[in-house]
């Protein structure tokens, strides 16, 4: 059964980085969702000033990979306890949120977090909120960490949240 989630958790691209390494995940689209600005560009996006989020939609199939296991993913990668910023990306485009499509994706985004509060000190501030309009980012952020492995940003970030996820779901690693 193929499934998607809209996430967001700081930075696309690195969101992007670590799902495309996940066996059972089919695609990864970054964009923006959450805010008020039709058609946002990326420029726009970090002025702060749309309310959108920098997100992936992550395409799955729950046969391979489970639901729950896309999920603690998230929760790994991402530090869910920072409000409104992911280390030096600071803004309301880099909130910790959770976008969900229908009473069921909620109540199993509301478990994550749950779960998540368990392992991680203080208060996890992941919202979850109905889904919008989702946009596709520009076709320059798909698949960003693939095309400039070499990046600064790639390197110093992205990077390390990729193996902490190797680490936690070695069992679910493309081979």
């Amino acid at each position: 059964m193929t499934t998607s989630f809209v996430l967001a958790g700081g930075c696309f691209w690195c969101l992007d980085a670590v799902y495309r390494t996940l066996d059972g995940v089919s695609e990864v689209v970054s964009g923006y969702t959450g805010g008020t600005t039709p058609n946002p560009s990326y420029e726009a996006v970090c002025t702060g000033h749309t309310g959108h989020a920098e997100v992936v939609r992550v395409v799955f199939d729950e046969s391979v990979i489970p639901a729950d296991i896309i999920l603690d993913a998230f929760f790994t990668l991402h530090d869910p306890r920072q409000l409104n910023r992911q280390g030096n990306d600071v803004g309301t485009q880099y909130r910790s949120a959770m976008f969900y499509t229908d009473e069921a994706q909620r109540e199993l985004f509301e478990a994550a977090r749950e779960r998540a509060a368990d392992i991680w000190d203080g208060e996890v501030v992941t919202e979850i909120s109905p889904l919008g309009e989702f946009f596709d980012a520009e076709d320059y952020h798909q698949d960003f960490f693939a095309k400039n492995p070499g990046q600064g940003y790639c390197l110093a970030v992205a990077v390390p949240k990729v193996n902490k996820v190797r680490r936690r779901f070695a069992e679910y690693i493309v081979s």
